[in-house]
């Protein structure tokens, strides 16, 4: 069953509420590809927002979860190693001013690299979670996913790709996130 991004708040599924959440992010990208002024930069903040809680969650709890299939090193070791260089781009990106002329060209970029890092974790991981795991697991892992999501920074961390590191640097970093997004949102007011 495929579910539509509105459904990432209910779903009680860890796979649906990826995929959604994957949904959403491509949305993201289209707003931010094809709007500009206060709406460009609205959908972007939301974007990388969405980009940093969703990354940590799956670096805390998905991944993990996916190294314990045969192979599965291999292939979390080339979704991190994809995770780090979208946050590298995406950290540019987030101190760059929205109408920037060079700002669209690599925010095309970074969607190509999400989408397709999207797909490879669809593929690579998520099919092989839900054949392993009962409905009654995958609803615990989606409640995991949602509090790890509810605690993670608000933007991207290159180099914090483990579940230790996210434990480590994550929770004084969303803090700071936060309160930086609470003035950042009231100055723009």
């Amino acid at each position: 069953m495929r579910t539509t991004p509105a459904d990432a708040e209910t779903t009680e599924d860890v796979i649906d509420l990826l995929r959604a959440q994957h949904g959403r992010i491509r949305d993201l990208f289209d707003e931010v590809l094809h709007s500009d002024g206060t709406e460009r930069r609205d959908a972007f903040r939301e974007l990388v927002r969405l980009l940093a809680v969703h990354e940590t969650a799956e670096e805390e709890i998905v991944h993990p979860v996916a190294r314990r299939f045969p192979g599965g090193d291999g292939i979390v070791d080339d979704r991190l190693a994809e995770e780090r260089e979208a946050k590298e781009l995406l950290a540019e990106l987030d101190g760059m001013d929205t109408d920037d002329p060079a700002f669209l060209k690599s925010v095309d970029k970074l969607r190509m690299d999400v989408l397709t890092h999207a797909r490879a974790e669809e593929r690579y991981e998520f099919d092989r979670i839900r054949g392993e795991f009962s409905p009654q697991q995958l609803r615990g892992f989606a409640a995991a996913v949602r509090a790890a999501e509810a605690t993670a920074p608000t933007h991207p961390r290159p180099g914090v790709e483990s579940a230790k590191k996210n434990m480590l640097v994550g929770p004084p970093a969303a803090l700071m996130d936060r309160v930086r997004d609470l003035i950042r949102d009231a100055r723009d007011k």
